[in-house]
């Protein structure tokens, strides 16, 4: 590992707050939800979905396991997250 900054995602933030948005949760639900803990504050997951800061890689997981999708996904900028799937409606017989 180099001592100089690394390379960045640039749409990670992006990425982060889709997720969130597609499971229709506040940044405390989302703390909530990925089972981080309590000491993870909403204001976290803000600088997280401006581009301030970055999750660490165990929290990218479960922001990717829970949309699902590979974690290369959240980070490859070239990749968009998938089209939400839209629920089918049981069958009837």
């Amino acid at each position: 590992m180099g001592s100089g900054p690394r390379e960045r995602p640039e749409r990670l933030a992006e990425k982060l707050y889709q997720v969130r948005a597609r499971l229709n949760l506040s940044q405390t639900q989302m703390r909530d939800y990925l089972g981080l803990p309590k000491d993870y504050h909403h204001s976290l997951i803000s600088l997280w979905e401006r581009g301030l800061r970055e999750p660490p890689l165990t929290v990218l997981l479960k922001y990717a396991r829970a949309v699902p999708v590979a974690v290369d996904v959240m980070i490859d900028d070239e990749l968009d997250l998938p089209s939400p799937k839209k629920h089918r409606s049981a069958r009837t017989s």
